[in-house]
């Protein structure tokens, strides 16, 4: 009795500290999960008319978009198929700058500017990142409150757990008469949603504290046998620095045709421009529509296009180990689109199940000590007459 006692005060004190962050986390996180699906219903500007023209190349993308907004920078472009529009991505973290720009892949025409720190996912996003404080507050809280609540997951199922096999079937159902109080109702919706969503609610979490914490992923990583570095790293190039002569192509815009050919099913491609002179080119090469783990990460030198090996975990996926796959589905695995419509569908509906558990869990926190104040002053004014 002593040492469930001991759970239950660890379990309300926590709860009631993180209850409005665990809270703002799930529902957020349900608006999220259907995102791509919700905004493909108003996206036909990433589509165009297929024309027997050739594509502008890549350097020509990176001219036409930075004129839009020449003060910031160029964190990459993506190479569709024949039928899709290229998107020019521009991202600064200080001061925050997140736009799309969408070029017609064979005049050059900019069809759409999107930014993406407004509207209702962005929105959406910053309330499940960090509240809607500044990142630096927000994202300490958010990361910090999500490893409490593992905690209280872990102190919730050992409280659940029944003292006499008996009253198993109370914990797993929900026995409502016409009699049934509020209160039982709720302690019902509290224990027996939470040990139904206990478990996936724990994946949830367990992979959001993974995204927040790298010290978190070293640790997952190195213990599943991880041999590589758990992190993303650019080579740098195996040449020098060489001097292209005046009318010549450059080896940049011969690398996306490249690909193509060898990578014919490919969704689409990621290619980040090269920082200085000496880094790699960089290149996402996305396998298959609505999930992220099986991207190949290829760098090529950007005077030769030979290809680099990278020494972290995200290179090709043909060559990642049990350790690498780990990591590169945590993100798939948190938002359920590892496992297609369906998993997203689960992880909504766990999500909102969890985001009902803060609710029910203060509910019963101030019943109980709604009723024990009662209980006094009913005793005092007895006392008292």
């Amino acid at each position: 009795m002593k040492y469930r006692k001991q759970i239950l005060t660890l379990h309300k004190i926590l709860g009631l500290v993180t209850g409005v962050v665990v809270f703002v986390v799930a529902i957020t996180g349900c608006c999220w999960a259907f995102k791509e699906e919700i905004e493909s219903l108003y996206s036909d500007y990433k589509t165009v008319e297929v024309q027997n023209l050739p594509q502008i190349t890549v350097t020509e993308a990176q001219t036409i978009a930075q004129k839009l907004f020449p003060n910031n920078h160029i964190h990459g472009a993506i190479f569709g198929k024949p039928d899709e529009a290229i998107q020019v991505i521009f991202y600064d973290r200080e001061p925050e700058f997140y736009r799309d720009v969408y070029l017609n892949p064979y005049s050059g025409e900019v069809i759409q500017i999107n930014d993406n720190l407004t509207g209702f996912f962005p929105f959406i996003l910053k309330g499940h990142m960090r509240l809607w404080f500044p990142r630096e507050i927000g994202e300490q809280i958010v990361g910090a409150s999500i490893l409490i609540f593992i905690l209280i997951i872990i102190s919730g199922f050992l409280l659940w757990i029944p003292k006499q096999r008996k009253n198993l079937k109370q914990r797993i159902t929900f026995d409502w008469k016409s009699t049934t109080r509020w209160k039982r109702k709720n302690f019902d919706l509290h224990t027996v949603v939470g040990f139904y969503v206990c478990s996936l609610a724990l994946v949830l979490a367990f992979t959001g504290t993974v995204i927040s914490y790298n010290w978190l992923k070293y640790v997952v990583y190195k213990s599943a046998g991880g041999d590589k570095v758990p992190a993303f790293i650019i080579p740098e190039n195996n040449t020098g620095p060489k001097l292209v002569k005046a009318g010549t192509v450059l080896p940049i815009d011969q690398l996306i045709p490249k690909l193509w050919k060898s990578t014919p099913n490919a969704e689409n491609f990621e290619l980040h421009y090269p920082e200085s002179d000496s880094s790699s080119i960089y290149v996402e090469v996305s396998n298959s529509k609505g999930v992220f783990y099986d991207s190949d990460f290829r760098f090529f030198d950007q005077n030769t296009l030979e290809e680099i090996e990278t020494p972290a975990i995200y290179g090709k996926y043909e060559d990642a180990k049990f350790a690498d796959k780990i990591l590169r589905m945590n993100y798939d695995i948190h938002i359920g689109a590892i496992g297609g419509l369906p998993g997203k569908i689960i992880a909504f509906i766990v999500s909102l199940l969890t985001a009902t558990l803060p609710v029910t869990g203060v509910l019963l926190w101030y019943g109980r000590n709604y009723k024990t104040k009662k209980r006094e002053e009913k005793i005092a004014e007895a006392v008292a007459s």
